[in-house]
């Protein structure tokens, strides 16, 4: 039977009968693309490692971007958006109650997941189930603490009436972006680019060939032409690509690519002579999506087609061309002269000289993936994490932003921090944030890095290839903000520094990154 003659495949999403006629595509397209049930979120396009198409399929949490739809017949589809309206406001005021969502683009999947664990009566007294029930999942914002405790919050955190304007000015001083907060984000409603597109809009992705915009109906049919697969990931590790200058030194440091492995991939959608979309919606993605192409591309590619057009990345988009952390080499005196080598970056040696003017700083170029110095605290923070080490304490931390932070390791490997940064504004949005940006500092000394070979090319396209630490591995961080009456500045740079400096002080300060 040829495909235009098979059957509709029947599904009921969300309690009303569906016909799907396309076999060839996924639950995740039919769900986003043909209904748009936009919280079921694209975040690894598709490698079934994210977790944030995560949906539940006759009640139980099933991953939707690798699912055929043909599988599905017969079946019941549930979405955030099909939970009954209680429990759907419960979940969003325990995510909102406790900092759990940031961008909010992982939380609907999460919360998918949280679902399946509640029908099999799992104690919300209990962190550990809601922990492991997370290793299907990625969070790059929270650090997964506020994410577990909102599984402990679930009926009993206080209703949300809505957004907070101090939490959204909190949220945006910490993601360098205006954000939304509250219970709806947590939903899945927080505007990302590729949620407000029309529906009916067409789709362009790259090809892998001719790196030249396939544009197609769908999103399926557009990843069809251009012969899309899945990434891939390795298992040879290569070595830092900077040696580390000759000299007497009292410490070296070598690094090597990271990911900031956001997990909205760039995305974007114009109407013909109208404004793109911008590919930052609800997050910053840590300075990666500054310099991003998908804008003017959806403009362009709108007049040329005289219709909508959605212009989407893949995550091995995001990582052959996304912005990353710089590598570098380092050298340094007991007096905290030294040199430095850098992937040549633009303002990069400025951001190091900020922080550590005897440092000599020496642009190298490196065949690997783009850098930017805009990639959260690139330059400054591994230049603070140097000067402490030199010292063996971490003290109190200043970022340019202006926040103050200082951090400790205990023996069990739990972190405290401490944060200045003038009025709080939101305790608990300031929390989250510090706490994700720990969480980050973690995983950069010792776990994260891409693996790049001598030619430059980028041998980790997964996102679980990236080093990003699971929820179960994640120690616990307490934040204590300390009194400011100052005017509210960023505060969790600050804290990404002093984390970094106390982990790897408490490692005994290995010459090389990631050193887990």
């Amino acid at each position: 039977m040829s495909m235009s003659t098979r059957p509709p495949i029947e599904l009921v999403v969300n309690g009303t009968l569906v016909l799907v006629d396309d076999h060839a595509v996924t639950l995740l397209d039919v769900l986003r693309d043909q209904l748009g049930e936009h919280s079921v979120k694209d975040g690894c396009s598709p490698q079934g490692q994210c977790g944030c198409c995560t949906v539940l399929v006759d009640g139980q949490p099933r991953v939707s971007c690798v699912t055929p739809v043909r599988r599905m017949h017969g079946r019941s589809i549930t979405t955030v958006e099909g939970l009954d309206g209680d429990v759907a406001q419960a979940w969003g005021d325990a995510f909102a109650a406790t900092g759990g969502s940031q961008c909010g683009f992982c939380t609907p999947g999460i919360i998918c997941r949280y679902e399946g664990l509640r029908a099999k009566g799992a104690s919300h007294e209990r962190r550990q189930p809601a922990a492991e029930a997370l290793l299907a999942h990625m969070c790059r914002c929270t650090g997964w603490q506020p994410v577990v405790d909102a599984w402990v919050a679930f009926g009993s955190a206080p209703v949300a009436t809505g957004d907070d304007g101090a939490a959204a000015a909190r949220a945006e001083l910490e993601g360098g972006v205006a954000q939304q907060v509250g219970a709806r984000v947590a939903l899945g409603q927080g505007g990302f680019a590729d949620d407000t597109a029309p529906l009916g809009a067409l789709a362009a992705v790259l090809s892998p060939e001719s790196e030249g915009w396939i544009v197609a109906p769908s999103r399926s049919e557009a990843l069809r032409e251009a012969g899309k697969v899945q990434g891939r990931r390795t298992t040879t590790e290569f070595d830092p690509p900077l040696r580390v200058p000759d000299g007497d030194w009292a410490l070296t440091l070598s690094t090597s690519w990271v990911e900031p492995a956001y997990l909205e991939t760039d995305a974007s959608w114009c109407e013909p002579g109208g404004e793109p979309a911008s590919p930052l919606a609800n997050g910053g993605a840590f300075g990666a999506k500054a310099t991003s192409e998908v804008e003017e591309v959806a403009r362009r590619l709108a007049d040329e087609h005289g219709r909508a057009v959605r212009v989407l990345y893949s995550r091995e988009d995001a990582v052959r061309r996304g912005p990353k952390r710089p590598p570098l080499a380092a050298g340094l005196r007991a007096d905290g002269t030294g040199v430095v080598r850098v992937a040549r970056t633009a303002g990069i040696g400025e951001a190091i000289a900020s922080v550590a003017p005897g440092l000599v700083v020496e642009e190298v170029d490196v065949a690997g993936p783009p850098t930017s110095a805009a990639i959260r605290g690139a330059g400054w923070v591994e230049a603070e994490v140097l000067l402490a080490g030199l010292r063996g304490e971490v003290g109190w931390i200043s970022s340019p932003g202006g926040g103050q932070a200082t951090a400790s390791v205990a023996e069990d490997g739990s972190i405290s921090v401490r944060v200045r940064c003038g009025a709080p504004l939101d305790a608990i949005v300031l929390r989250s944030y510090c706490t994700g940006a720990a969480h980050m500092a973690l995983g950069m000394v010792t776990s994260e890095f891409l693996s790049v070979d001598q030619a430059g090319e980028v041998h980790d396209l997964t996102i679980r290839s990236f080093g990003v630490m699971r929820a179960v591995d994640t120690p616990p961080v307490e934040v204590v903000i300390e009194p400011d009456e100052g005017a509210p500045v960023n505060g969790s740079d600050a804290v990404f520094a002093a984390v970094a400096a106390a982990v790897w002080i408490r490692l005994g300060l290995p010459p090389r990154w990631p050193c887990g």
